[in-house]
């Protein structure tokens, strides 16, 4: 059952962006909405990250997740190697809450 479940998930997601492609030369967009769909993803991806990185099971992280999120996020702003953003982030936050902060 869960099988089944999964492929048709994966299946409807194939569909969907497919037909995002098949049809984008069929819809005629108004030209305010063709402006505004670029930055509606870049919103969502925005509110997608801030999300992961303050909450946890629905309540805030506390304060080592999102320091550690701001120390990649400023390293990656510097064009540092993406293999030393992580680590560096990760390692924000472990000796933080290594030291007890949350």
């Amino acid at each position: 059952m869960l099988i089944a479940v999964i492929l048709a998930l994966a299946v409807g997601t194939y569909a969907f962006r497919l037909a995002g492609v098949v049809l984008r030369e069929r819809a005629d967009l108004p030209d305010w909405l063709a402006r505004l769909l670029p930055i509606a993803a870049a919103t969502m991806l925005a509110a997608l990250a801030a999300t992961a990185a303050l909450t946890e099971g629905g309540a805030f992280a506390g304060i080592a997740r999102p320091a550690g999120v701001l120390v990649g996020l400023a390293l990656a702003v510097r064009r540092a190697p993406f293999v030393l953003v992580v680590i560096a982030a990760a390692g924000t936050t472990a000796v933080l809450r290594l030291f007890g902060v949350a």
